[in-house]
């Protein structure tokens, strides 16, 4: 199989999107999860623009790099002077790293009003910087800013800005679609004229203002581009850089193309979410490939082909990316989104049964109950069904009293009486506020029986508002994440009384928790 390069530059282009940043040890951990990924070149920053950036490279020179190389990024010396003196070029040789990569003006228009120089200066100024670079041995890749849109300008003084990148020595001259307008034809047609005149290896560089990032890298690779470049999750300026993620997917299960070492594709699901994590951002669960939604069935039609055949509502095996199907229940499930939920949980239920759960959850998620995040709910609902089935304890009363005291503020206290193994417990807590209160005094009535419940602890409590224009009667739907040792679920309530049904989240959570104890 023909060997692409990965380029990628989420530490530099990446950190350019709004919202996503990294401190000097944030890059180093993302830069060592890359170069175990096994990409050609990671893209550390720009040296000498920001502190970050030169603790990095100082870091950078003395690991260890199985895979990769690490890049310094910077721009062709200054108009009207020599890369002899550049300051720019200066803190490039300064960096250490065996790449350099420079950008130079492609479109005439950043030529005359950007640059505001000549025609003939731009390509003086492209030659001698990787000229320069070269003569103090470093190797070098040269991004054509806005290749494509200058091309479109004037095609013969773009392809003139290549030759002469590969005149002062350039191994690699990368194709800049910088602001992400160019549509998939075009990219085709510019390649092909491109190579007619220029017999050069050559990268492709996207962005995805047009959202056309991923399939312009996969044609120009298609086209022959040896590298392609982008961020992992598609970070970037304004609406993102080309999703590595997904172009890799692409090459290597689809397009028949290698870019990692061998089996390394199944890493891309941990990679992805890694790198959400260590920039404090939100993983994004409907991205292709690597979204914890990629592979997950809603519609009852949908699972029903699936539990016959996986490859029914499928386009590659998720496993091969490290990730797996899910199968979501919600009022749009059928029997099969239900039976699945059953094996999944190991819980024995006839087609009787799922019938009767199933209409249950279409009931409740017509009065504003919501099953989707909520599992833990789906498996106790199914877990009741099962013939012998125990619950663990029963609710008989509940009281909630919260009240402002002088000098002790906002207090909350809780009873709950629960049958629990044929006795009647009756207790009593405080709490910071209702539901932890609540919550205190179950636990209180269900430690002497089952202890591991001071394992249990509530991780996250999400309210929303279903039907706001009913204002303060409207139903709130309240969702219960909890977690232990071993395993983290998610439970629902929802009523126009909020302490109902946290209440209902919270029961359905810990008789969840002791169901999976046990």
């Amino acid at each position: 199989m023909q060997q692409i390069q990965i380029y990628d530059t989420t530490l530099r282009d990446g950190t350019q999107s709004e919202g996503f940043t990294l401190s000097s040890n944030d890059k180093v951990r993302v830069a060592q999860r890359l170069d175990d990924l096994g990409v050609a070149f990671i893209e550390g920053g720009w040296p000498g623009s920001n502190p970050k950036d030169v603790e990095f490279f100082e870091r950078a020179k003395d690991m260890k790099w199985k895979n990769a190389l690490i890049t310094a990024f910077g721009s062709t010396c200054r108009v009207k002077g020599g890369p002899e003196d550049d300051a720019n070029i200066k803190a490039l040789l300064d960096s250490q790293t065996p790449v350099c990569t420079i950008f130079g003006k492609t479109w005439t228009l950043h030529v005359k009003e950007v640059l505001q120089t000549t025609n003939e200066d731009n390509l003086r100024i492209i030659e001698q910087s990787v000229s320069y670079l070269k003569s103090n041995g470093k190797r070098v890749i040269y991004d054509a800013e806005h290749f494509f849109d200058g091309y479109k300008a004037d095609a013969s003084y773009a392809l003139e800005t290549l030759r002469a990148a590969i005149r002062g020595g350039a191994e690699t001259v990368v194709l800049c679609d910088t602001n992400g307008g160019t549509l998939p034809w075009e990219v085709e047609r510019i390649i092909r004229e491109m190579k007619q005149a220029i017999g050069h290896p050559f990268g492709i560089h996207t962005h995805n203002d047009s959202e056309c990032a991923v399939i312009n890298s996969l044609i120009g690779v298609r086209e022959g581009a040896i590298q392609t470049q982008g961020t992992i999750n598609g970070v970037g300026e304004r609406c993102g850089n080309a999703n590595l993620v997904s172009i890799m997917a692409d090459l290597e299960l689809k397009m028949g193309y290698q870019c990692l070492p061998k089996g390394n594709i199944t890493k891309l699901y941990d990679l992805s979410h890694f790198v959400a994590e260590v920039a404090n951002i939100t993983p994004d669960e409907h991205l292709p490939f690597v979204g914890k939604s990629a592979f997950a069935h809603k519609g009852g039609v949908h699972v029903a082909a699936m539990r016959r055949s996986a490859q029914s509502y499928q386009h590659v095996e998720p496993e091969l990316i490290g990730n797996k199907m899910r199968v979501v229940v919600s009022d749009l499930s059928g029997r099969g989104n239900l039976l699945s939920k059953a094996e999944e949980h190991g819980v024995e239920v006839e087609g009787e049964e799922v019938v009767g759960v199933l209409n249950d959850i279409k009931e409740l998620e017509a009065r504003g109950f919501s099953f989707e995040a909520a599992e833990a709910s789906v498996a106790m609902m199914l877990k009741r069904q099962e013939y012998g089935y125990k619950p663990p304890f029963e609710l008989v009363d509940f009281f909630v009293n919260v009240e402002h005291r002088q000098g002790r503020g906002i207090f909350a206290e809780s009873m709950v009486k629960v049958r629990v193994q044929g006795e009647l417990i009756h207790t009593a807590a405080e709490g910071n506020g209702p539901v932890n209160a609540m919550d205190n005094a179950l636990r209180k009535a269900l430690i002497g029986y089952y202890p591991q419940v001071m394992k249990f602890h509530l991780s996250d409590y999400k309210v929303r508002i279903l039907d706001s224009d009913h204002g303060t009667e409207a139903i709130t739907r309240v969702l219960i994440d909890t977690r232990n040792d071993t395993g983290r679920w998610s439970t629902v309530g929802a009523s126009t009384n909020i302490i109902e049904a946290s209440w209902r989240a919270l029961a359905d959570s810990v008789e969840y928790g002791l169901m999976v104890a046990h």
